[in-house]
């Protein structure tokens, strides 16, 4: 059998710039360098990881150690100075190895990523990305459970608000520094609003619980987060919006977010192509040969999709408005189907011992099952076009 890898052809159209260069034009990122120097390692235990339902820790130390925490921070403030594209890189690399690693990096990056937005536009994020390049601090969403609408109740205290609320989906939450959070608040003036706010991991009232027991993604440490009765300042309200209606601020978020998790996906796919070309026959017929190329061009066409995703935050410099969140969003769908169904032809070219629980590509379909979950699911999605499209608020009821 001759060992074949779509891994340098793959590399070469994920990796080009606006510019058109290519990666082979030019060195890889020391980021993306970075990744794979750690994924080689992560590599090892994700079996066992992934069997136990184990969150993957000890692969922070890793990360720290290479600056992967604060690698998208900028230069001038402590951090790595990655760009965004870079960053979107490094996460695909790291995926290849460890998906479920790569993941609960892009849950904190992603936020990170956002934060650098922000101030690149004079708005006061400089002391929260300094504390993270100083301090390593990890960043845990808890958006993906309650999204737009928000749950949890905020009542009024002195000099702030006591919140309770239980939020799921938190990738990374049994490491997590800071949760970023939102709950629902009854404004005697203003009627019903959503709050969104930082919390610490070590404030009190704030539990992780022990309820992550899924198909894929076992070991990105999701578990549900409750706040009870957890104070939060006044001037920690980062944002007051109305439930159930877009906001702009998420224009930026889905601009940011979306581009670096679905380049986890993309590398679980080129991680799946690769193993299936690893087991090809040395000789094939046309129909074989039909059979990957149909899986090569599922992959291209998720590379492409992802690209696109990328160029479109123009690092950093793009103008967040409702029509890019929409492309955004119908990409975002789009790519999620194809990084599954590349996942599921390698399996059926690698054939029978692909459905064992000894072989990689069993993980990595159950893994890539988790991109249709990220918001917005294809029928949230379907529904949110139609309505951009009609000029009614894409979101409302």
């Amino acid at each position: 059998m001759t060992n074949r890898t779509f891994t340098t052809a793959s590399a070469a159209i994920s990796t080009k710039e606006s510019t058109g260069s290519s990666s082979e034009s030019r060195p890889r990122s020391r980021w993306v360098e970075a990744a794979a120097t750690l994924g080689s390692t992560f590599a090892r235990d994700a079996e066992r990881n992934d069997r136990a339902g184990r969150f993957v820790a000890a692969h922070y130390d890793g990360l720290r150690a290479e600056g992967l925490i604060s690698f998208a921070v900028p230069r001038e403030l402590g951090g790595g100075g990655a760009t965004y594209s870079e960053v979107a890189r490094t996460l695909a690399t790291l995926a290849r190895y460890c998906p479920s690693t790569a993941l609960a990096l892009s849950m904190h990056t992603h936020l990170v990523c956002a934060s650098v937005f922000k101030w690149n536009r004079g708005m006061p994020e400089e002391t929260l990305l300094r504390r993270i390049a100083a301090e390593d601090l990890v960043l845990v969403s808890t958006g993906a459970g309650d999204w737009i609408e928000s749950n949890g109740t905020a009542s009024r205290s002195d000099g702030g608000y006591r919140v309770t609320a239980t939020k799921t989906f938190a990738s990374g939450s049994m490491i997590g520094d800071v949760f970023v959070t939102t709950a629902r608040y009854e404004d005697p003036d203003e009627g019903m609003q959503v709050l969104q706010f930082p919390v610490a991991s070590s404030a009190e009232g704030v539990s992780v619980g022990d309820d992550w027991d899924t198909l894929g993604m076992r070991a990105t440490g999701s578990q549900t987060v409750r706040f009870e009765s957890v104070f939060v300042p006044e001037d920690k309200v980062a944002l007051r919006r109305a439930p159930g209606a877009w906001h702009p601020a998420y224009d930026v978020v889905v601009g940011v977010a979306m581009p670096l998790i679905m380049s986890v996906y993309r590398g679980i796919a080129e991680r799946a192509l690769d193993l299936a070309l690893d087991s090809a026959p040395d000789s094939a017929d046309r129909y074989e040969q039909s059979r990957y190329g149909a899986l090569v061009s599922d992959t291209v066409e998720l590379g492409i999709l992802v690209d696109a995703m990328i160029r479109t935050v123009e690092e950093y410099d793009f103008e967040p408005t409702l029509d890019i969140t929409n492309r955004t969003l119908v990409a975002k769908s789009r790519a999620a189907e194809l990084a599954r169904a590349a996942v599921s032809k390698s399996m059926e070219l690698v054939g029978g011992r692909s459905f064992f629980r000894n072989h990689e590509l069993e993980r990595l379909f159950r893994d890539v099952q988790a991109g249709a979950f990220h918001p917005l699911p294809r029928a949230k999605q379907v529904v949110f076009t139609g309505r951009h499209a009609l000029g009614l608020d894409p979101h409302s009821a």
